[in-house]
């Protein structure tokens, strides 16, 4: 039986055609996966099947029977849920709020509504609290609870959006028992994603899309990892390897004993030490909320912090204001490129000079030179194979991964000496996430220093040359990337070790923990 089927669907957006001619056909009880590099197509051929776009040609069928969509409205009553990439839930209120909210109608807002999320968190082995604070919850449960809140509304096709970008291996192989789960009610599941060894280890059925079009549908069982690579970009699956050490004993960045607390007097970030050394990439990892968005703004100067001294190159920062920070050699990739790192609805060359408008070639002395911009605009596009029509678009018309590209490119264009990387390829797939790890190790090669954060436990270990572990705002332990697994360092990030991570060969044990180290400089050795 089939859930869902598209045929034919065609989109065109002013200068480009985001889907032509896709074909999909979606098994009832069945997770089907949907891959294709950022700008394929993906995210636009579902907010069609959710009703949030209509497209222009072609057709869809749910249950069987032809459907048109003219709102989400629509698609949730016949039974079309989707759980976006960027979760869309109200923090100042409860689980059992968040859930009814809009749907009021269904359940009441009170104790049937109640019974209904206990039964289906149970049904499905969810797990949720229906009162408890959504700011209170972890990304994992917060992902749980937008799954609840489809299933709440009836569906009975889910859309995930990169469902795992953000999640520990421990919390992805939760979510895929969750999937199970669904699956065996004879719910259907779209799994959008770009990590391919998930979507083989998931999926019933694999659809690739390639430059707006479908290409092929695997089967996990006869399909290897480098084959759907090369099926969604042309070339082999990239790995973040960096074989050879660039690391040298000149510190570029010293952190000593940073701490910085919130209105009521919580430490978020507590007694932070760290030196990074001229080609030098210091991997933080830790679930998300653990006082990483803190540290990035410390360093970065958008907030002060209250105790502690950060040195640039020897030369104390503490005190300097964001603009001269920057001026003075700090690149910054942000963890939200829409809310930091973009103006949505301006040009990409106005993008270009975000950040830098007192630098060439985007000043000239006081004045702001919009020419040069726009030529080193085109030469970043080029250069960091930005897909684009042109470089008057709106950022807001570029795929993530697109738009993810732009800002690497715009900051590396400045040659800084320290680069602020917060998850660069989150949501960019395995094309430009070959192309950012390379411009990294690149700039690393030539003396930059970098402090990497990401949700890739791959992508941190591949890429560090010194991994160390955020737990509740405290550097807790660290890591050699050479012998650690993602298996570890993902047991460390949820606060089950401290001190140094030894890899052992023993099945009985994990991690084997030794004394932490004592200062700044034992840490950067």
């Amino acid at each position: 039986m089939t859930a869902v089927e598209l045929a034919g669907i065609t989109k065109r957006f002013p200068g480009v055609v985001a889907n032509h001619d896709i074909h999909l056909t979606v098994r009832k009880g069945t997770v089907h996966a949907l891959v294709g590099e950022n700008g394929a197509g993906k995210s636009t051929l579902m907010k069609i099947l959710y009703g949030m776009q209509k497209p222009d040609e072609g057709t869809i069928a749910v249950d069987g029977e032809k459907v048109h969509f003219n709102s989400p409205a629509d698609a949730i009553a016949r039974g079309i849920g989707m759980v976006h990439q960027h979760f869309m839930l109200a923090d100042n209120l409860t689980v059992l709020e968040n859930v009814v909210l809009g749907s009021e109608k269904l359940y009441g807002i009170g104790a049937r509504a109640r019974r209904k999320i206990k039964e289906i968190s149970e049904r499905y082995g969810l797990d949720v609290r229906p009162d408890a604070l959504v700011e209170e919850l972890g990304v994992a449960a917060r992902q749980r609870v937008e799954i609840l809140k489809v299933l709440y509304r009836g569906a009975r096709t889910l859309i995930l959006d990169e469902p795992t970008a953000v999640l520990v291996p421990q919390e992805v192989d939760a979510l895929f028992e969750n999937l199970r789960e669904l699956k065996s009610e004879g719910l259907s599941v779209i799994f959008i994603s770009h990590k391919l060894g998930e979507v083989l280890s998931v999926a019933d059925e694999i659809t690739v899309i390639r430059r707006g079009t479908t290409v092929g549908t695997a089967v996990p069982a006869e399909t290897t990892p480098r084959q759907l690579a090369e099926m969604m970009v042309g070339s082999e699956l990239p790995t973040p390897e960096t074989a050879e050490s660039t690391v040298t004993d000149r510190p570029v960045i010293e952190v000593d004993k940073l701490r910085l607390a919130a209105p009521g007097g919580k430490a978020l970030l507590d007694d932070i030490s760290f030196t990074i050394h001229e080609g030098e990439v210091l991997g933080i990892a830790g679930v998300e909320g653990n006082g990483q968005t803190e540290l990035v703004d410390a360093l970065i100067g958008l907030r002060p912090a209250d105790s502690g001294v950060i040195r640039l190159a020897g030369e104390e920062i503490t005190a300097w204001p964001t603009r001269k920070r920057r001026e003075q050699g700090i690149g910054y990739i942000p963890e939200d490129r829409h809310r930091h790192g973009l103006l949505l609805e301006a040009p990409l060359w106005e993008n270009r000079i975000l950040g830098h408008v007192t630098e060439k070639p985007n000043a000239k002395g006081f004045w702001l030179d919009p020419k040069a911009a726009q030529e080193d605009t085109r030469r970043i596009v080029a250069t960091y194979d930005v897909r684009t029509p042109g470089i008057d678009v709106t950022a807001a018309s570029l795929s993530g991964g697109n738009q993810q590209k732009l800002i690497v490119g715009r900051e590396m264009s400045h040659k800084p000496r320290f680069l602020i990387a917060a998850h660069p390829t989150r949501g960019v797939d395995v094309g430009a996430q070959a192309a950012i790890w390379d411009h990294i190790r690149e700039a690393r090669r030539e003396g930059l220093a970098v402090l990497l954060i990401s949700a890739d436990l791959d992508e941190l270990i591949g890429l560090s040359d010194t991994l160390r572990v955020i737990y509740d705002g405290k550097l807790v332990a660290d890591a050699d990337p050479s012998t650690i697994t993602p298996e570890e360092l993902g047991s460390a990030m949820t606060g089950a070790a401290s001190g140094h991570l030894e890899h052992d060969e023993t099945p009985e044990t994990t991690a084997e923990v030794s004394k932490a180290p004592e200062s700044p400089e034992d840490e950067a050795r």
